[in-house]
Parts: C-alpha cells; structure tokens; sequence
C-alpha cells in the first residue's frame, strides 16, 4: 500500500550507544540449544573483562540448560561476525574488540541434550 507523507519522516534511533549511560549493547547465542529462543541481551561496560561477563551474567542465563553444569568455558568455540573467534579472558569487551550491538555465539560440541532427545 502507497503511503503519503506531509513531511519528511526522519527516523531517531533510540539504541545508539550513547543512550546507555556509559554501557554497550551486547547479544550472545549459544549455538544448537534452542531452549533459548534468541540471544541474550546484555548491557554492560565496554570495560567489563570478558572472563567477568562469562562468569557471571552468561552463566547465570544459561543455567536452564540441562548442558550448562558441564560447560568448560575454556573449550567453547565462539564466533563472532560469523567467524571464528578467541577472545583474551583477562581483557575487556573492548579489547577483545566487542561493540555496542554486537554479537557473539558460542558452541560446545558434544554438549546438545536437547537435541539429541528430539
């Protein structure tokens, strides 16, 4: 259907990275465990060290999982933009060159219960 403006419609991004108070936009997906129907949204400070957002608010969101308690975070495959992807623990989001909005998906081959029971 054909839509006639009066004006010019100019669009104000409510989610730009300024409009976190300091903090960033962060999404994360754990590969083949549909149990969580789309990534996590996390917000958090670009200095958050990426040890720090696995260890606490990722590990928490995965606990639901019946896969989560044998999860070694050492050996998790991550991606990012699609590509493979090691992140440096002891550095920050930043460091690690993670953005406002982006996102990063991690696997664990050989931990897929849900799968496997389908």
């Amino acid at each position: 259907m054909t839509v006639k403006s009066i004006k010019d419609y100019v669009g104000v991004s409510r989610d730009r990275v300024e409009n976190f108070n300091g903090k960033q936009l962060v999404y994360v997906s754990w590969d083949h465990h549909l149990l969580f129907a789309s990534p996590f949204l996390l917000c958090l400070p670009p200095e958050t060290p990426f040890a720090a957002m696995v260890s606490g608010p990722l590990t928490a969101l995965v606990q639901p999982d019946p896969d989560a308690a044998a999860v070694d975070w050492r050996t998790v495959e991550w991606l990012k933009d699609n590509a493979p992807f090691t992140p440096d623990f002891s550095r920050s989001l930043a460091a690690n060159g993670i953005g406002h909005k982006d996102q990063i998906r991690f696997r664990t081959p050989g931990l897929n219960a849900l799968l496997n029971a389908a």
